[in-house]
């Protein structure tokens, strides 16, 4: 830069300043601190004319291309030959001269702050001026030039970017945060508005940006992987071109944007980096996964920009697809739900259908017509099949489509050639679109789905046309044991489940159809070889047949039994005499016969005798443990679908007898377990047989392997929380209790089994949240367990704690007091954990610790106050009164009386004696226990027990919020009883009639009172029922 400058307060001195002079006067010293004006001159009409367009520039981006041409004029003219002759008196500037004069207003720009719109509007303008300017002086360039010279041409464009280039890297290592951010930004806008820079300042821009990758601002940070993108991407392009290359300054630069993607402390970094990437097969992970970004505005960003502008989506791998639809549907974040929602049933759809319009938005994108041969092209890309079973993602992501197209909706036909064609696309479609009407807002889908769905009798013959082709198939791989037709079974097996999954949400109000589906269900059930979950849809789909009152559920109970005996039948049959042999067995023996001859087996070899013997009792063995699995499945899911009593219905005590209590005994470990699962699911529907069985479910938690014990802590949960008064009324035995609590305390110390220990977390947290369990060693144990740094990796047993935790604290008092009676020993375990850790190990600082105990103990977030805290003035608005502080009044007892005593280690009791400065301390407590908090304090000050400042000033401020407390309560006191005295003296001077008057103003006072006592118990009542739902 040139020194030829002075301090005149020229116009060019005012093009920044101008936006700036309404401001105050502090904010002007403060934007003119950061770079020092040096002296610049005397002013000339060159200047002035530019200063003119940057100050127009400034004001609003409307007329920037205007402006933009202006600027392109003035340097025409100081960097060519004039053209006109009346043009040659204002040629007397040169190219450095209109260099320095641009430069100089940049110069300008550094200084102001980031909160200035002129200084964004000024950066637009001036790489909207460069980009024009190079494309104008490249246009004046012969081709045959261009083609002969491979490096970039020196053009005034060229020369005046390289000039503010020099003057903006020397500034990007400043001191002032705003004279890094302004020259950061700039580079960063040039760098993208050009199509080339100059080799000289290449690699200096990029080791520059490099640097400030690293800058502790982070909107330094943004601007510099602005620019390094854009320069990340020209590399890429190049590698491309030129495989063979090996460039590793492009790949270094590429890893380092990555790692900032990937571990950048900033959301608008990584946001920045996200949108400004390279679209390569090497970065496209890398910003997928910032699908589980932990900002919502960098995941919102993913699915409604990245995502859209990516392209067809079938490029992407199947699995890739279906954890971007499960991560979006599935989001915390509602933004991103619908977000994700619109790039299926818009962006994705649309690809399928082939529509080629914009992705950038630049103009009216063209909605394909709906076709269904589309959609079922999008269900077959996400494998429907598979994502549908288990927590698949197919049926969310349905439900969005259906929702956001109702041009899909109206054009969608259900015909008898669409449902004699099923596939596993096709009658998914039916499906979703069925569970779409059904559970559409106030039923206003219903007609839809009656006009378009089949009646109950045709569903009927579809479904009996697909299950016998499945059975058949299913029977055909049995014989032949050929491993090709397994995937043909599958899909079989998913037409068969959606068709029941449409018939579970059918009205069944039509006799005939309901006796044909009733007869097709019941003749289902009864096949041997049917698979388990189309058992349990089958099994789902006859109890909404047979009704909902008593009577149909005995029905139903009967007609399950009767599948179960024809299914024990089927599989066992009885030995067969050889005289007279079934004919169904001879026609299985001699299809066995080919492959199998008789007459090639050896006779009269006792070993080979002895050993047919034992594969003939261990088919046995085989084939008895999977006729007693396929029935107790069965009698799984009936009592899955049962709610009466066990004892009124003798179909379920034949059952119990007959099948489950064998199966409990039985040696078979998977027996056992079956029957362990249908014996839990019974004692839910009887209270004694759930309080004999209650020690035989303990046992199996205590002896059983993993898979058993969670298993057993499911049926404890369940069997407790429908009766709660096993282990709650006060004639219980303590032992049993006691017993109780122990087994989900063993569950909680099960660090090495994750499986066991989230469920016993779970568990407990349920039970206690309906105040089932209540202890406090086990509440200890759960806060424990939650800032143990052990279950950092067991992300279920995380995510239920911090759930429950502040739930279980702010929805009942008493939750709370049991919560801070228990927080001086949860400290205690802490500081003891941190030191047997080692110092690789990370865990939770005591502090956090501390602060996280305090907010589940502050009584201001109580869900449901007490009444007192609420009342009416007799304006009849609400009045909110002081809540009652008792809750941390306790927690301070208990918090002094460890810090007073000696076994309390130093950490220890600074920690404590910190969190004392922080509780909330009101008047509105019980004055025992202000007083009983108070002597502590004082206690604990004249010991001196608080090791450090911070310690001694929290200390002291617990004892002076007590001290004011308490003086609030004795101010308060004396001045009711003064008003009770003063009142009696005065009605004793007054005479008969007069004291008459006030005996009547009494009995009003007294039968107002009691209209107020009336609606407070009412409110008291409301509240209560409030805090029960909680």
């Amino acid at each position: 830069m040139p020194g030829r400058v002075s301090t005149t307060n020229s116009s060019a001195s005012r093009v920044i300043q101008k936006s700036s002079s309404q401001k105050s006067n502090s904010r002007r010293a403060t934007t003119a601190s950061a770079v020092t004006v040096p002296d610049e001159g005397p002013s000339t009409s060159l200047r002035v004319r530019i200063c003119e367009v940057f100050n127009d520039a400034q004001k609003s981006t409307a007329g920037h291309r205007k402006l933009a041409v202006s600027l392109r004029k003035i340097q025409e003219e100081c960097c060519y030959e004039p053209a006109h002759a009346q043009r040659q008196e204002r040629g007397e500037f040169g190219e450095d001269d209109f260099n320095v004069e641009v430069a100089r207003c940049v110069i300008r720009l550094i200084g102001v702050k980031k909160s200035e719109a002129v200084g964004d509007r000024i950066v637009k303008f001036l790489g909207l001026f460069l980009r024009r300017a190079s494309d104008k002086d490249a246009a004046l360039i012969p081709e045959n030039q261009t083609e002969e010279t491979q490096s970039l041409l020196e053009t005034p464009s060229t020369r005046l970017t390289s000039h503010i280039m020099s003057i903006l890297l020397s500034l990007l290592g400043s001191k002032e945060k705003v004279v890094r951010y302004r020259a950061t930004q700039l580079v960063a806008h040039i760098i993208n508005s050009l199509d080339s820079v100059d080799d000289e300042h290449y690699h200096i821009i990029r080791m520059s940006l490099s640097k400030r990758l690293r800058d502790k601002e982070p909107m330094i940070r943004v601007q510099a992987v602005l620019g390094l993108g854009r320069l990340a991407g020209n590399e890429t392009e190049e590698d491309q071109e030129d495989p063979g290359s090996d460039n590793e300054d492009a790949n270094g630069l590429l890893q380092k944007l990555l790692e900032v993607l990937q571990n950048d402390p900033s959301a608008e970094v990584r946001r920045s980096l996200l949108l400004n990437l390279p679209l390569t097969p090497a970065t496209l992970p890398f910003l997928l996964e910032r699908a589980r970004d932990v900002d919502p505005a960098i995941r919102r960003a993913l699915y409604s920009r990245l995502l859209p502008a990516l392209g067809d989506f079938r490029h992407l791998s199947l699995s890739m697809r279906e954890k971007l639809l499960r991560w979006g549907l599935r989001d915390r974040d509602e933004n991103v739900r619908k977000a994700t929602g619109r790039l299926f049933r818009e962006r994705w759809i649309e690809d399928c259908a082939g529509s080629s319009g914009p992705v950038d938005g630049s103009a009216a994108e063209q909605t394909a017509a709906p076709s269904l041969d589309s959609l079922l092209e999008l269900l077959e890309r996400i494998d429907v099949v598979s994502s549908t079973a288990g927590n698949g993602i197919a049926t969310e992501a349905m439900k969005e489509f259906w929702i956001g197209r109702p041009d899909y909706q109206d054009a969608i036909v259900f015909d008898d050639h669409f449902w004699d064609a099923l596939t596993p696309e096709r009658v998914f479609v039916a499906r979703s679109f069925n569970d779409f009407c059904k559970e559409g807002e106030n039923g206003r889908f219903e007609s839809m789905a009656e006009e378009k769905m089949p009646e109950v009798t045709k569903l009927a013959f579809f479904l009996q046309r697909y299950a016998n082709d499945l059975v058949n198939c299913i029977r055909y791989n049995n014989v032949l044991s050929q491993g090709e037709q397994e995937e043909d079974t599958v899909e079989k097996e998913f037409i068969v489940e959606q068709l029941l999954h449409i018939a579970k949400t059918l009205d069944y109000t039509d006799e005939i159809g309901r006796r044909k589906m009733f007869a097709l269900l019941r003749e289902t059930l009864a096949i041997a070889e049917l698979p388990e979950e189309i058992t349990k849809l089958v099994v789902d789909v006859l109890r909404g047949v047979c009704g909902s009152e008593a009577a149909g559920e005995r029905d139903f109970c009967g007609i399950v039994l009767e599948a179960i005996a024809e299914v024990h039948d089927n599989l066992a049959p009885d030995e067969p005499v050889a005289d007279n042999e079934d004919a169904s067995f001879h026609s299985a023996r001699s299809e066995l016969s080919d492959n199998t001859p008789t007459e090639s087996r050896p006779r009269g070899n006792a070993n080979t005798v002895n050993s047919d013997n034992d594969e003939v009792d261990e088919e046995k063995a085989i084939q008895e443990i999977m006729i007693n699995m396929k029935c107790l499945h069965i009698t799984r899911c009936m009592l899955e679908n049962v709610e009466g009593d066990l004892q009124q219905n003798i179909h379920l005590v034949t059952m119990l007898n007959n099948l489950v209590v064998p199966a409990v005994r039985s040696h078979e470990a998977p027996i056992r377990e079956r029957g362990l699962l249908c014996l839990g699911l019974c004692c839910l529907l009887d209270k004694a047989l759930a309080q004999e069985n209650l020690s035989l479910f303990l046992h199996c938690f205590t002896k059983g392997h993993d898979a058993l014990q969670v298993s057993a802590l499911h049926i404890l949960c369940d069997i407790l929380t429908t009766h709660a008064n096993l282990v709650t009324a006060e004639s219980v035995d303590p032992a049993l209790r006691k017993s109780v609590y122990k087994i989900f305390s063993k569950g909680l110390k099960a660090f090495h089994t994750p499986e066991v220990q989230s469920a016993a977390t779970t568990a407990l947290c349920k039970l206690m949240l309906t105040s089932v369990v209540r202890d406090d060693e086990l509440l200890k144990q759960l806060v424990t367990i939650f800032f143990d740094p052990a279950t950092k990796g067991n992300a279920a047993v995380t995510q239920a704690l911090s759930y429950f935790l502040p739930v279980f604290c702010h929805s009942k008092r008493g939750n709370m007091e049991l919560m801070s009676a228990i927080a001086a020993g949860v400290i205690h375990t802490q500081v003891n954990l941190a030191d047997e850790m080692d110092e690789e190990e990370e865990a939770i600082g005591i502090n956090m610790v501390g602060n996280m105990l305090i907010d589940w103990t502050d009584a201001r977030k109580l869900v449901v106050q007490a009444t007192a805290a609420v009342s009416w003035d007799e304006a009849g608005e609400k009045e909110v009164k002081a809540v009652n502080g008792d809750v941390h009044l306790v927690l301070a007892d208990s918090l002094l009386e460890r810090a007073l005593n000696h076994g309390c280690s130093r950490e220890e009791r600074k920690a404590v004696l910190t969190m004392l400065g922080k509780l909330y301390i009101t008047s509105n407590s019980s004055v025992d226990k202000l007083q009983a908090a108070t002597d502590l304090a004082t206690e604990a000050i004249d010991a001196k027990i608080a090791p450090d400042a911070t310690s001694r000033n929290s200390l002291s401020k617990l004892h002076q919020a007590l001290t004011r407390a308490r003086g609030e309560v004795d101010s308060v006191r004396p001045s009711v009883e003064d008003q009770a005295a003063d009142q009696t003296v005065a009605e004793n001077g007054l005479d008969g009639d007069e004291r008459s008057d006030v005996e009547e103003t009494k009995m009003e006072v007294e039968e107002d009172r009691a209209v107020t006592q009336s609606q407070d118990t009412l409110l008291e009542e409301l509240l209560d029922g409030q805090d029960e739902d909680v």
